[in-house]
């Protein structure tokens, strides 16, 4: 079970973080790009190791439990880093203050329905704002100075990245309020004790 390749692409995930903070602190526009490429490949493993674990028949209450946790670790470090070592501009705490109150809320919400049986399954527009979450990090990693690295002066990467974050910021709103509205309905319901 833990050495099913989905788990392993899920655990590459979580082994990648220490990397991409080293690769944050240091700075310089290689790094930058490098902390880039990671988080794109990482954003690639959660896509992978679902449909993986599906496609091979694969699928463990290990995984299902690894993933979101996974997928937080690696937000929450990335927001974290590029907040503290000043990748964006200082306002740029709102939206990321957003997205980590979020993904508690719904971890939370997750918990307790799971403790009634009762799933909280994740919505098209979860799945939009998550797209553009992962696209608008990516950026912010890269910024414009990894962008000049690459070749790509004149493109205003951490721009178009950091209007990115507040649009996932939006959408991370809109759909915490979704999960929270679901989860309240089953609140007040009296459940037998399982």
């Amino acid at each position: 079970m833990l050495t099913d390749l989905p788990n392993l692409l899920t655990l590459s995930r979580i082994c990648a973080i220490p990397l991409l903070v080293l690769l944050e602190a240091i700075g310089a526009p290689w790094a930058d790009f490098g902390a880039a490429l990671l988080f794109t490949l990482a954003g690639i493993t959660d896509y992978l190791d679902g449909k993986l674990a599906r496609e091979r028949a694969q699928l463990s209450d290990f995984g299902r439990m690894l993933d979101p946790i996974a997928d937080k670790l690696l937000i929450g470090a990335t927001l974290m880093c590029l907040v503290g070592f000043n990748h964006m501009p200082s306002y740029g705490i709102y939206p990321a203050i957003v997205i980590m109150l979020r993904e508690i809320l719904v971890s939370g919400l997750r918990e307790y329905l799971a403790g009634i049986r009762i799933g909280l399954p994740v919505t098209k527009l979860a799945k939009w704002k998550t797209g553009v979450q992962m696209v608008a990090l990516g950026l912010l990693l890269l910024g414009d100075q990894g962008a000049r690295f690459m070749g790509l002066g004149g493109l205003p990467v951490g721009g178009i990245g950091f209007v990115m974050l507040w649009l996932a910021a939006v959408l991370t709103l809109i759909t915490g309020w979704d999960y929270l509205t679901a989860g309240l309905r089953h609140a007040g319901v009296n459940h037998p004790a399982p």
